[in-house]
């Protein structure tokens, strides 16, 4: 009699749900995006950016999309290939190179942004499946220079071939320059007059860190990127040169320091992008347990590889919430994300028990373009203007956990940080320039 009424329930359930899904599907528009103007309408651009729409019906404009009631705008450089004319008449027209044709629509229209009244208001364009490379579709990156951490391998690598196969200029902070060289090499085959760069970068090393900054500046008079893309995960206990639990200084306090160094360069729309993790929920570190035997234990006794990384992650994303309370007022763009759960990338490589559970979770999981995909939107979206401090994960904005939002627990973070980079740049206790933040 039980199994029967289980049946009756699990029937009634389904039923249910059809039902309630036909009802959905009948009053949902046809369209599956509110963006998508109705039969009769055409949307134009005026010289200086401005969003119009044409009603051919009733031959009659407006400046608010017919749908959202919203106004848009097109700004930014054209997409690569395209050229802005104007015929003797004085119309503008637009020449697409590549494919040899010309058209009076603005190409940008494509990726017209809304108008903001805030700097926070911003739809959700992309999702867990977008690719890197359709983030930047339509975009020409040309001019600007960015720094990926990381970038030999996996996510990063992704992230600096992205960027680069759009026209960015990207130097590639890394330790091992053999398997660097050979990343850019992979690049160079797609598109041959790619921009790419090799200054080396040994996170496990705070003097490497300043000679980093120091060659950068020796080639480049701006910084309109940098994403702190590098890191280690499942390291059993271990020491840095500088004296520090290896987790935490590359994950986060060689990261914090290569910032504030380069910041001199960093200007009016430059982002800074940290890669964290959803990792960081499960962090054990508060108001009354931050110390810095915490952040970099001086032995395995309490030690677990887990709790290390999770803690670095936490201090991601604390240190990306103070930055930018720190830097709001100069228009520097500073947001923290997870690229994705588990992903297959070398980030496993230090225990097989790792290297195990990530392969069989391989299917399921993002790939590396796909994982890449949220650092690049935050390294270049033109809706995220002025929206800084905040954390993303799919493209999407999100909250993260209750620790990560406190900024008392920033500043006590940025304090021991601080005071840690000191002990090993100025060990005497005078604070050079470099660090005096």
């Amino acid at each position: 009699m039980r199994m029967w009424s289980v049946l009756y329930d699990n029937v009634s359930c389904r039923c249910y749900f059809t039902v309630h899904l036909l009802i959905m599907a009948a009053i949902m528009p046809d369209s599956d995006s509110e963006d998508e103007l109705p039969p009769g309408w055409e949307e134009r651009a005026t010289v200086d950016g401005s969003v119009y729409y044409v009603n051919h019906a009733t031959k009659g404009t407006q400046w608010t999309h017919p749908r959202t009631g919203k106004k848009k705008v097109v700004s930014g450089d054209l997409p690569f290939g395209w050229e802005k004319c104007v015929s003797e008449d004085g119309k503008v027209f637009y020449v697409d190179h590549a494919n040899r044709r010309t058209t009076y629509s603005d190409p940008r229209l494509a990726f017209a942004t809304e108008e903001k009244e805030h700097a926070q208001d911003f739809r959700q364009r992309f999702d867990g499946s977008t690719m890197a490379l359709q983030v930047l579709h339509g975009r020409d990156l040309a001019g600007k220079v960015a720094v990926v951490t990381g970038s030999n391998t996996g996510i990063g690598f992704e992230t600096a071939r992205s960027l680069a196969l759009h026209g960015c200029i990207v130097v590639f902070a890394c330790r091992d320059l053999n398997r660097t060289r050979a990343a850019i090499g992979k690049i160079k085959e797609e598109r041959p007059n790619a921009t790419c760069d090799i200054i080396e970068l040994d996170l496990a090393r705070l003097h490497s860190v300043t000679k980093f900054a120091a060659n950068f500046k020796l080639r480049y008079k701006k910084l309109d990127i940098l994403v702190l893309n590098a890191g280690v995960f499942g390291l059993p206990f271990t020491v840095t040169p500088d004296g520090y639990e290896t987790t935490f200084q590359v994950n986060h306090l060689s990261h914090m320091y290569l910032t504030l160094l380069v910041e001199p360069l960093l200007g009016q729309g430059s982002r800074v992008v940290i890669v964290s993790s959803e990792s960081h929920r499960f962090a054990n570190l508060s108001s009354t347990t931050l110390s810095q035997t915490a952040l970099s234990p001086t032995s395995a006794t309490h030690f677990w590889s887990m709790m290390a990384y999770n803690n670095s992650k936490l201090c991601n994303i604390l240190f990306g919430l103070e930055l930018a309370r720190m830097w709001e007022e100069r228009d520097i763009i500073v947001n923290t994300l997870h690229p994705g759960n588990m992903v297959s990338s070398n980030l496993n490589r230090n225990w097989w028990f790792y290297r195990l559970v990530f392969a069989i979770v391989r299917p399921f999981t993002k790939s590396l373009q796909q994982a890449a995909s949220t650092t690049v939107y935050c390294a270049t979206a033109p809706e995220l203007e002025g929206a800084t401090g905040l954390y993303f994960n799919n493209c999407c904005r999100c909250e993260p956990s209750k620790a990560a939002q406190d900024p008392e627990l920033a500043q006590v973070l940025w304090q021991l940080s601080m005071s840690m980079i000191q002990a090993v740049i100025s060990p005497d206790g005078e604070c050079t320039a470099a660090v005096d933040i």
